[in-house]
């Protein structure tokens, strides 16, 4: 009697997995639900990555759990600039570098373009230049600081300093180079890929780009890939060798490197997980450690400071030898100790470019879930087969700057992009146009000429009753090509805001402690670097919230 009850136990435990299939470690299984087919046969059909764990955490950054915090001043406002009015705020869990980008990390970046588009050859010059950093902002009228101009960006003695001189289209640009190559890196690593395809690819002019490959993998490279294709990237099908790529479905690819929004920069500076109490934070944080000073409580380094910024008048570093910070300029990356994320530098050596287009408000009433002011929606550019177009050496669009600098907007084997268009946005509730940076502050509709109905044409043709009015100097070239620079004398200028003035955080090596607080917010025009500013990457996560399964507490 107890044989066939077990006998019967084994028979339904195999009928329950014909019926449901394999399933991996998180349940996934390999047998459809929608249609009962498998998936991953290896005759063909539909194929999907049902083993995939976790996104794994990409070179440089550390994972940032999200949550809910108080965005926003929350001390004093001593300075009545109310443009850090407390805002509650949730965040979606990402990641973030765990130092500021350093001057080998861009030296890296030059070095890569130097090679893929010399700039001796005339059709590739500007490409390169307009990635150089300003090494001239180290410059004073009354001061000698030529040892910085001359070595700071490329001296090994500086190598693990912050990178600095770089303006914030640079910051993105670098990003978004940094994304293709980590990614290259990873399928060469994965077998999709040669091993050193980077390197290979040079001979070609045509570098991997990670949206090229996902989207049109055969034109990877120039539609060299067939050369450059690793073992795990063919597949010998009948007497045939076929391509395999590593899709979305594959979870190969990481997401985006990019410049961190606001909320997302402020709320890893404050890292208010060292004072979490179940679901509760105590108290409030000035500053990125615990505590209302500047200086180490800790025994063994009592007295020590926690950050390099500016003591006082005249003091960059403090007494030789004594209450010294260690540093007159900026300082090697994770000189001082990190945040309770283990994040290095968030309060003084240099101030950080986020991605967020500056306004003196947080909007909190629009939204309150990962917030950012500064989306701009583009699409690929379809061409007349249907397809992708991607970004030839002719089709380079380069960007004139109001100082005059010139940019490449994008790289040779891109994938060309478009705003979006009615087409995109008909009948849609969650957003109606491409260009989003002013919604809801500094459109007609917010100005002081407000009327509750209005023309749209009227709106457009007066450009002169908005909100923000800012200078607007303009570049032109004449009949020669010779650049023309138009200073903007206008004396009916009342703000310096624009869509253009980008947010930077954090305190520096030339800030008081006043601006180490996570909370204080500053802007610059997107095309201006400083000696004092410079960035570090973010990611986005993908999947669950939490890297490990939240249990109940007995």
């Amino acid at each position: 009697m107890r044989k066939n009850a077990v006998r019967f136990v084994l028979m339904a435990m195999v009928s329950a997995t014909v019926f449901t299939g394999c399933k991996n470690s998180k349940g996934t299984s390999n047998i459809s639900r929608a249609t009962g087919m498998k998936i991953n046969n290896k005759a063909g059909g539909f194929q999907y990555n049902t083993n995939f764990k976790e996104q794994a955490t990409g070179p440089g950054l550390v994972f940032i759990e999200g949550g809910t915090f108080t965005m926003g001043k929350v001390q004093d406002d001593i300075m009545h600039d109310w443009n850090n009015t407390p805002t509650q705020q949730h965040v979606q869990s990402f990641y973030m570098d765990e130092t500021e980008v350093t001057n080998i990390m861009y030296v890296e970046y030059l070095y890569w373009l130097n090679s893929m588009f010399p700039p001796e050859d005339p059709k590739y010059r500007k490409i390169y230049n307009g990635a150089l950093p300003d090494t001239l902002v180290w410059r004073n009228r009354l001061g000698y600081n030529e040892v910085m101009t001359n070595n700071y960006l490329r001296h090994p003695a500086y190598a693990e300093y912050p990178v600095v001189g770089v303006n914030w289209i640079q910051a993105v640009q670098f990003s978004d180079w940094r994304t293709d190559r980590v990614n290259e890196q990873i399928l060469g690593d994965q077998g999709f890929l040669e091993r050193d395809a980077s390197i290979k690819s040079m001979d070609i002019k045509a570098p991997f780009d990670t949206d090229v490959y996902l989207s049109q993998p055969e034109k990877t490279y120039g539609g060299g890939i067939d050369s450059l294709t690793g073992k795990r990237g063919q597949q010998r099908r009948d007497t045939t060798t076929v391509n395999t790529y590593a899709g979305r479905t594959s979870g190969v690819a990481l997401p985006d490197y990019r410049l961190p929004t606001e909320v997302e920069w402020e709320y890893a500076a404050l890292s208010l997980v060292g004072i979490r109490n179940y679901n509760t934070y105590r108290g409030k944080k000035k500053y990125p450690w615990l505590g209302e000073y500047t200086r180490s409580g800790r025994r063994k380094i009592k007295g020590d400071q926690l950050a390099n910024f500016k003591q006082g008048k005249g003091d960059y570093g403090g007494i030789a030898g004594w209450s010294d910070d260690g540093a007159d300029i900026t300082n090697q990356v994770k000189s001082y100790p990190p945040n309770d994320y283990g994040l290095y530098d968030m309060a003084g050596n240099v101030a950080e470019w986020v991605a967020d287009v500056y306004r003196p408000i947080v909007d909190d009433e629009a939204n309150d879930f990962n917030y950012y002011r500064g989306n701009e929606y583009y699409k690929n550019n379809i061409g007349p087969d249907g397809k992708a177009t991607i970004v030839s050496v002719d089709s380079v669009t380069y960007d004139t700057l109001s100082n005059g600098r010139i940019i490449a907007r994008n790289l040779p084997g891109a994938l060309a992009q478009v705003p979006v268009d009615e087409s995109d946005t008909y009948l849609r509730t969650n957003f109606s146009k491409s260009d989003n940076r002013n919604y809801r502050d500094g459109d007609f509709s917010s100005s002081r000429y407000f009327e509750r109905f209005f023309d749209e044409e009227e709106e457009n043709e007066d450009t002169n009753k908005v909100m923000y009015n800012a200078p607007k100097h303009t570049i032109s070239a004449d009949t020669l090509g010779n650049m023309i620079r138009e200073y903007d004398k206008s004396t009916q200028r009342t703000t310096l805001i624009d869509d253009e003035a980008r947010v930077f955080k954090g305190g520096s090596w030339r800030d008081r402690a006043y601006w180490l607080d996570p909370a204080q917010r500053r802007y610059l025009p997107q095309y201006m670097a400083t000696d004092y500013i410079g960035f570090r990457n973010a990611m986005s996560r993908v999947g669950s919230k939490s890297k490990k399964k939240k249990t109940p507490r007995g």
